[in-house]
């Protein structure tokens, strides 16, 4: 999928920027069709994996940002090229883009040609699908036509808390793609200086009031620095819904909040949604550690659903 935010972002920041995405990848390749990076003058943003592959890749991009000479379509096989064991092949496809050439997307897809030949077929008929019904195409290089998703973010993700942990699960989460994430505590001053691109920040004088404008189907993270708030947040996301709740605790302060929502009037089927403690316990109560365990949790829900999606096809 094509991030126009960040891409846009760059611009705005950098430039003339190239964007290079793997076109195609053949047999065992570091990334799958899709992937992508930014390449300015002195940075990059993003990876397209492969160590090598991608350093070539970068030298390459600054020359043509140089040159002016773009887009470069290039077919890479990882082993007789660059000495990789990984022995797929892949194909590099790279633009340059400035604030006059922004991509222009039509109905959540970017197809554009790669050498000049007129629209085929079968793009035409990716178009057609996605416009009438709404169904975005995979990345793939099809006929000379670079086709690709525009990145929408899907799941509405909500951390309740700018602490600690608060920090480490939103600089994790951030870039995951299907993610779009809102951060809430009580004051600016709670937030770092530094936001993770694409994350919202909501500081609100009491946060309990946000949960009646939530998304019913989105997932929380409950982390504040109180543990009235923690209760009260848990409390009015059990009556508003959620796809799913995690709440940071010990085992006792998950005994003293199953109680006392039992009190508040919850069942204890809906009790049990709550997911406390967050992350993986045997990876330890680091923050960064709590958060790898976090996004592999939902990592893996991710991929079950969109397993079982795939299957009801």
């Amino acid at each position: 999928m094509i991030d126009l935010a960040a891409l846009s972002g760059a611009v705005a920041a950098h430039g003339r920027v190239a964007r290079i995405v793997v076109a195609t990848a053949e047999g065992s390749a570091p990334r799958e069709a899709g992937a992508a990076m930014l390449v300015w003058r002195d940075g990059s943003a993003g990876t397209i994996g492969g160590g090598a592959l991608e350093w070539t890749a970068m030298e390459r991009a600054r020359v043509l940002l140089a040159s002016g000479t773009a887009p470069v379509l290039q077919r890479v096989p990882l082993g007789p090229a660059l000495g990789q064991c990984c022995g797929g092949a892949v194909t590099l496809l790279t633009e340059i883009f400035g604030t006059a050439t922004l991509p222009r997307p039509e109905a959540g897809v970017f197809a554009r040609s790669v050498d000049g030949r007129p629209m085929p077929l079968a793009v035409k008929r990716l178009l057609a699908k996605a416009r009438g019904a709404g169904s975005l195409p995979v990345a793939a290089l099809v006929q000379g036509w670079m086709v690709e998703p525009v990145l929408s973010p899907r799941r509405p993700l909500w951390i309740w808390g700018a602490g600690h942990v608060g920090r480490a699960l939103a600089a994790v989460l951030a870039p995951l793609p299907d993610l779009a994430v809102t951060w809430v505590d009580v004051a600016p001053d709670r937030f770092p200086d530094a936001i993770p691109a694409g994350v919202t920040c909501l500081p609100a004088a009491d946060p309990a009031l946000l949960v009646a404008h939530c998304p019913a189907g989105a997932d929380h993270l409950v982390l504040t620095f109180s543990h009235a708030l923690d209760l009260e947040l848990c409390h009015r996301l059990l009556t508003r819904g959620f796809a799913s709740l995690g709440l940071i605790g010990s085992q006792t302060k998950w005994a003293r909040f199953r109680s006392r929502l039992r009190t508040l009037g919850h069942s204890d089927p809906q009790i049990a949604r709550i997911r406390c403690p967050i992350g993986d316990p045997t990876l330890g109560k680091h923050p960064q550690a709590i958060a790898i365990g976090v996004a592999q949790d939902i990592l893996h829900r991710q991929v079950t659903q969109a397993a079982r999606q795939e299957r009801a096809r």
